[in-house]
């Protein structure tokens, strides 16, 4: 568990920030010990958002945005590979 203001005042970020990620469903935070937490595994998501945030100014709901997008060709890219399976069978 990482602590949601430790993270923020490292990476220089608003708290309110992280947790408009969480309304989006980008992120979890959960409460331990009274302190408002990241689970480890979904730091180097929050990583990665924190990057497009700062390096691109990209808002919370671009990022929604975008992360919805990457679902989308992640799941086209599994469905040409099945494809390309069973083409690849029919052509032996």
């Amino acid at each position: 568990m990482i602590m949601v203001d430790e993270f923020c005042a490292s990476h220089q970020l608003e708290i309110s920030f992280v947790r408009s990620l969480e309304d989006y469903g980008l992120i979890e935070l959960v409460f331990f010990d009274q302190t408002l937490c990241i689970p480890a595994n979904d730091l180097p998501r929050l990583e990665k958002i924190t990057r497009l945030h700062r390096d691109l100014h990209i808002n919370a709901e671009g990022i929604d945005a975008i992360n919805h997008l990457l679902g989308h060709i992640e799941e086209m890219r599994h469905k040409i590979i099945e494809l390309k399976n069973r083409l690849s069978f029919y052509e032996e």
